[in-house]
């Protein structure tokens, strides 16, 4: 059974949006969001309320408690779900580390392998007994349409969770299972985070359509007009280097397209049929600009953190590699050194059996 409270922590998308349909189906959420953000909150703090359309929950949720005090929000719930992009993980569990108390359960939502830099956090300050969870992908396809409103588009159906240490793998699910149907377990973290949808298609759909998105400024359908069947060709040769890495740990992950269609994104079939047939992503606009999270979260903290992964293990990732390069020339910076390293996450120098062992 559920807990009756949940912590959510964010002020983006997807935090408003599972704020508010948890809200609708009957647990107390508090919505808290850092000081420096606070203007996210802004809209809420007369009313605490947040208007939700779309395919999820629809109406107004009135937010049970709305504010910036991490003193307050982090130790009254056993379950605190971190909704932030993953640039902002590491700001929110340092932020976080003076308020959690043993029992906790931290679920990053979703969580490109930051289960293993809060990990490293959580140990250099001595907390212990305190699980660490991320999920594949967020629950939901969403969008603030509005300052107090989200619009749910799509609901994924089976939403991919790692757990560490991983004997605590099913008492998670359970619980997220309430709140987010079809959750399915993971052997761990790793296969989870390797696992991530956006760095497999964001990166190059982006590279391939770059004219296009500086000239309309996003104005165009992401999905249904600009992955292509040459986009997808791309795709899954970047997939297939993805699985190599999977396999040299021992890892058994579904392909690209058997990935999307099992969390509920479109029909069985290729990845082009996948997409063109999903009633949620082919509502969704390309980004306006090449500033995107679609290449700024999904490159340094995705794609990048593969790449390193697969090149310490002995593999070659080339595709990875000139897909990283092609985007750091077309913008002038070099993604390589924004994001995460393997020494944040713990796991520099580990071979596959240390890294696994590490893991479980």
């Amino acid at each position: 059974m559920a807990p009756s409270s949940v912590t959510i922590l964010g002020g983006g998308n997807t935090a408003f949006a599972v704020a508010a349909n948890l809200q609708l189906a009957g647990t107390q959420v508090t919505l808290c969001e850092l000081s420096a953000f606070k203007e996210t909150l802004a809209p809420l703090q007369e009313t605490h309320n947040i208007t939700l359309n779309g395919v999820a929950r629809t109406g107004v949720a009135e937010i049970s408690e709305v504010t910036t005090d991490l003193e307050n929000a982090i130790p009254k719930n056993d379950f605190l779900l971190v909704i932030v992009p993953a640039y902002a993980q590491r700001a929110f569990g340092e932020a976080m580390v003076p308020y959690l108390r043993e029992g906790q359960t931290i679920v990053m939502m979703p969580g490109n392998l930051g289960s293993l830099e809060l990990f490293g956090i959580l140990k250099k300050n001595q907390k212990r007994d305190i699980t660490l969870a991320e999920t594949d992908t967020a629950p939901y396809v969403c969008r603030k349409i509005k300052p107090d409103t989200a619009h749910i588009w799509g609901v994924v159906t089976a939403l991919g969770l790692g757990v560490f240490p991983s004997k605590h793998g099913d008492a998670v699910r359970q619980v997220l299972n309430h709140w987010f149907p079809g959750v399915t377990l993971y052997p761990n973290v790793m296969a989870c985070g390797l696992s991530a949808m956006n760095p497999i298609v964001h990166p190059a759909g982006v590279l391939l359509n770059a004219g296009r998105i500086e000239y309309s400024e996003g104005e165009f359908f992401f999905y249904g007009e600009g992955v292509t069947h040459s986009v997808c060709r791309l795709i899954y040769a970047i997939d297939n280097e993805r699985l190599e890495i999977a396999t040299a740990l021992g890892l058994t992950l579904d392909p690209v397209d058997k990935a999307f269609s099992a969390a509920g994104f479109g029909p069985e079939g290729d990845l082009w049929t996948t997409i063109n047939e999903s009633k949620m992503l082919t509502q969704l606009k390309a980004p306006g600009n090449l500033d995107s999270r679609w290449i700024t979260e999904d490159v340094p903290y995705g794609l990048a953190v593969w790449c390193k992964i697969g090149e310490q293990l002995g593999l070659q990732c080339p595709l990875m590699r000139a897909v990283i390069d092609l985007l750091n020339a077309t913008r002038g910076e070099d993604l390589w050194k924004t994001g995460r390293t393997l020494e944040d996450l713990g796991i520099a120098h580990f071979d596959s059996g240390q890294l696994i062992a590490h893991i479980n």
